[in-house]
């Protein structure tokens, strides 16, 4: 009964050991990515995943102890060089033959790169905001889209994961102790001293000072760096929407980043290069959930009707506008289309649009052609007397003396 205990335990291990999810997959990365691609990863995937920003979410919380752990591994080479020829087990018999433990406390490794103690902690002093504005097509606002943007910000460097040195060595101050402030006396009056607190000169308020200056920042600590983002256009947006990634402004070892604000906008209408991309409602207007389109018809179409149009809409659907024959359209006519305007933002009762408002301008001949001048005016003479028709009376404007 043992021996079959222990074979049933030797034939799950393998499976058990499969379970765990894979470090590259873990971390989005492929088996061939350099450190800086693994540094870029655990950055993101930490602060998405940390347990301040999750809480009650033990599935989170369990991500961002795993992310940690995937890192811990991968950023050595010995250790990655063990994991990708041994997996899991590789690793355990590793760190178990050298002492090493099961690798960083999650939040002390969150802390090198970010600072703030490994938490995000109410009432730390935090970095001020950065807003851009992202301007996207109307077409955008109305089927939704995915957008991809960049923003040059200041990142903790990578190189030297924020210390500012070369080994990631720093040295407490000699002249402020550490304190990164210094108390200077200055003489008043003979026998009276005024005492000052200011930053200390030499390590510039840090505490510490850098011997082997980071190749990569000049011993800054901090660089400039482009970082890439995705934003999620929805359904019926609003213009001018702000969406916010938070703790993701300017970076500093000394502070938590404030958040990056992104102001969404309607970029102005204008032709889209392949044909297939081509829509009349490039042009439409927006205001709330109701689209606007001005349609141009000739006189003949005002007056004698018997027309249609189709209307290429954002998405591609046709919408058809149309008049019977002998149906009249006046200029500056609004036709409401219902269903065809905007659709509305997180409706609860799920997809609703708003109205299409059809504006119909009638355009007049320069001149006419005197054969058709004399056409129209003989019709029109007749068809105004049998009616009785007086433009002057009719109009009901005062009568007064010519001057």
């Amino acid at each position: 009964m043992l021996l079959f205990s222990a074979l049933a335990v030797l034939c799950l291990l393998p499976l058990l050991i499969l379970a765990a999810e894979d470090y590259y997959k873990l971390l989005g990365l492929d088996r061939d990515a350099d450190d800086r691609q693994i540094k870029k990863a655990y950055r993101n995937l930490s602060k998405k995943f940390h347990p301040d920003k999750n809480p009650n979410d033990e599935s989170a919380q369990k991500k961002f102890v795993d992310i940690a752990e995937a890192y811990d591994v991968l950023i050595d080479p010995e250790m990655r060089k063990v994991y990708n020829q041994h997996g899991h087990e590789g690793v355990k018999q590793k760190q178990a033959g050298g002492g090493q433990g099961s690798g960083h406390n999650p939040f002390d490794l969150f802390n090198s790169f970010f600072g703030g103690g490994g938490r995000f902690q109410h009432g730390q002093r935090k970095g001020q905001n950065m807003e851009v504005r992202i301007q996207v097509p109307l077409r955008n606002f109305y089927t939704g889209a995915d957008h991809e943007f960049k923003v040059e910000k200041q990142a903790i460097c990578e190189k030297c994961e924020g210390s500012g040195s070369e080994d990631g060595q720093r040295d407490t101050c000699h002249k402020c102790n550490g304190q990164g402030m210094v108390i200077q006396k200055q003489m008043l009056a003979p026998g009276i001293f005024q005492q000052m607190q200011m930053q200390c000169d030499v390590c510039g308020g840090k505490g510490s000072t850098v011997k082997h200056k980071c190749k990569v920042c000049g011993g800054a600590r901090v660089v400039r760096a482009e970082e890439k983002y995705e934003l999620a256009v929805e359904k019926g947006m609003p213009n001018g929407v702000r969406a916010t990634y938070e703790n993701e402004a300017d970076e500093s070892p000394d502070f938590l980043a404030g958040d990056l604000v992104v102001h969404l906008l309607q970029e102005e209408p204008k032709l889209a290069g392949a044909e297939k991309d081509r829509t009349d409602g490039t042009f439409f207007r927006r205001k709330d959930h109701s689209l606007f389109w001005r349609e141009v018809v000739s006189l003949r179409e005002a007056w004698m009707g018997d027309w249609t149009r189709n209307l290429t809409h954002l998405d591609g659907h046709v919408v058809r506008l149309s008049r019977k024959r002998g149906q009249v359209v006046q200029p500056g006519t609004i036709e409401v289309v219902e269903g065809e305007g905007m659709p509305i933002w997180q409706h609860e009762d799920g997809p609703e649009y708003g109205n299409l408002h059809v504006e119909y301008v009638v355009v007049l001949p320069d001149q006419m052609e005197s054969g058709q001048e004399k056409e129209f005016w003989t019709v029109w003479e007749k068809w105004r007397k049998k009616k009785g028709v007086d433009l002057r009376k009719d109009l009901g404007r005062p009568e007064h003396d010519e001057l």
